[in-house]
């Protein structure tokens, strides 16, 4: 609180004091009083303004830097009428109770928010695990009745699956901290659930796989990883050349694990580069082939950020994209090596 704030707001009271003080010595001087006597009064006046107006200052300061500091403790800064405490004066308490009255307006809309999303993201949930049972009853029959035809179904099932995926994943994305398992995990492991998980649609679009040095571990929840490997994955047979190969490796640098997924497609400008993870963005490419939703590595950036993990990207069009996972490694894992 700054204190030339403070005194403009108190500058018609201040003009008050002086011109009473103005009018009282001239009456005085006036009517034959000593002015010396005139002298005293007003500079008793005058230190008795300097000293209330000075303790005034400082109660609000003190008051102002007291809400200041519950302010910064609340997570749910629109909370914090009820963590004030109350004015002493009438004006204040007047108020205070008005914005009482509109915190308590905000609470039940924001309860009333989450109750509808809560609603929405069960509805969601319950969605996905009942569109799962036909698509596997279909993955059922045409893996019965094997034919070109039935191969092209198990391909846009796989896309079905993508998208169903996504979908569960973004409902959750408001709390998707509450599943989290933090644990030590193989990169390996995670590969191969990956690459297990999309084998049909990188077999029938004849994808070369080629790992390399993935013998390490990281502190992070597999499965939400498997789930961003899958969008890269998904990615780099969307944007494929004729000769589609993906390369994974991992290595450890800087305090960090990399784990890059890199592909030999049609690359990203170096315009569009940045704007990858955007929400929404689909960029030259995804116009170009139709189909892209841009939700995809949005979905990658936000899990990303609640893993505490980072992304590293790079491209050259006609040439490849390079994809990084950088997972940091704790200081008991340094210690241990």
């Amino acid at each position: 609180m700054k204190i030339g704030g403070f005194l403009h707001d108190r500058l018609m009271s201040l003009l008050l004091h002086l011109f009473c003080m103005l009018m009282l010595s001239t009456f005085l001087l006036v009517t034959g009083t000593d002015s010396g006597v005139v002298s005293i009064i007003l500079i008793v006046w005058a230190v008795g303004l300097c000293m209330l107006t000075a303790a005034d200052y400082f109660r609000k300061r003190n008051q102002f830097r007291e809400l200041e500091a519950i302010m910064e403790g609340l997570e749910q800064k629109y909370l914090i009428m009820e963590c004030s405490p109350k004015p002493n004066s009438y004006v204040g308490r007047k108020i205070f109770g008005l914005f009482r009255l509109a915190e308590k307006s905000m609470i039940e809309a924001v309860s009333d928010a989450e109750a509808k999303q809560r609603d929405y993201r069960e509805y969601i949930e319950n969605w996905v695990h009942e569109i799962k049972v036909p698509i596997t009853a279909v993955e059922l029959i045409c893996e019965n009745n094997k034919s070109e035809t039935s191969r092209k179904i198990r391909s846009q099932l796989a896309i079905i699956e993508g998208h169903v995926e996504r979908t569960l994943y973004y409902a959750r994305l408001d709390c998707i901290e509450k599943d989290f398992i933090i644990q030590e995990t193989s990169l390996a492991d995670i590969i191969k659930k990956a690459l297990s998980k999309y084998r049909f649609l990188l077999t029938q679009n004849n994808v070369r796989i080629e790992t390399e040095n993935l013998d390490k571990s990281v502190y992070t929840d597999g499965k939400w990883v498997e789930f961003m490997l899958g969008q890269l994955l998904s990615n780099a047979v969307k944007y494929r050349t004729d000769s589609p190969v993906i390369h994974i490796c991992a290595e450890e640098s800087d305090g960090k694990t990399r784990l890059m997924v890199k592909d030999n497609g049609i690359g990203i400008p170096a315009s569009e580069l940045r704007r990858i993870f955007d929400k929404g963005f689909t960029g030259s490419n995804g116009r170009a082939l139709g189909g892209s939703t841009g939700m995809g590595l949005y979905l990658c950036r936000k899990l990303a950020e609640s893993l505490s993990v980072y992304w590293e990207a790079d491209s050259r069009e006609n040439e490849y994209t390079a994809i990084s996972l950088c997972f940091p490694r704790p200081l008991s894992y340094d210690n241990e090596r």
